[in-house]
């Protein structure tokens, strides 16, 4: 498949990951012989699209030196912050001297590694047709959402047509996304994803349908989901 943009992934692996209950950040975990992050890198190592790879890991991390991925010459390390975003933005400012402005960068999560080759190339298509700022994968809300009060109490019911759940990759031009995280980072302004950072400078991210698939490893239910995953896809 052939683009008019370079393409530059980063992925935040600065994570500790508590909810998993063990004693290793939850990227390292092994599910069928690989780490889940090898799994994941594995969806874009091997991407003649992608330019480069840049993986934000933690100052102490001592698990990413031990994995043969870390040696790629396609992947370089980041250190990376104590919040995603952060981290992010070290990747970029890593990028500065040799990413064009108008250059695509897709960030996906360490703990992601379901998304599929076919999601990617319909999501990198989709976005880089339409010519806009750029956009996230995501799913629409099928249940009823309420909103509590601090009493847990329900004060109304939400309309569930405008709800829907991010996912990644997320996907914006370099110079855009630079700017608006620079922009949350020097006002001090917490942001869970980029397309938030790229919401609080004045865009307006794309939503592209993603899959169910596509789940975020967070718990021991979600490492048998990858399991079953992976045992498919082989």
């Amino acid at each position: 498949m052939s683009y008019s943009n370079h393409f530059w992934v980063v992925v935040p692996a600065a994570g500790i990951g508590k909810r998993m209950g063990i004693d290793i950040p939850k990227q390292y975990i092994s599910a069928l012989g690989k780490t889940i992050i090898e799994h994941t890198l594995d969806k874009f190592v091997c991407r003649k699209d992608v330019r480069g790879i840049l993986v934000a890991v933690s100052e102490s991390d001592q698990y990413w030196p031990t994995l043969g991925v870390s040696k790629n010459d396609k992947i370089k390390k980041v250190i990376g912050g104590k919040e995603r975003y952060e981290s992010v933005y070290n990747s970029l400012c890593k990028l500065e001297e040799i990413a064009d402005d108008d250059d695509w960068v897709l960030v996906h999560d360490a703990v992601r590694p379901c998304i599929t080759s076919s999601t990617i190339d319909r999501f990198i298509t989709d976005l880089n047709h339409q010519g806009s700022v750029g956009g996230i994968l995501a799913l629409p809300c099928s249940e009823t959402i309420k909103r509590v009060n601090n009493n847990y109490q329900i004060e109304e019911t939400i309309d569930r047509k405008y709800i829907w759940h991010a996912q990644t990759p997320q996907m914006f031009k370099y110079k855009k996304l630079h700017l608006a995280l620079q922009k949350t980072i020097k006002e001090n302004i917490f942001v869970t994803d980029e397309a938030m950072a790229m919401e609080l400078s004045n865009h307006k991210p794309l939503l592209i349908r993603g899959e169910h698939d596509n789940i975020k490893i967070t718990n021991q239910v979600d490492l048998k989901h990858l399991e079953l995953f992976l045992s498919q896809e082989k």
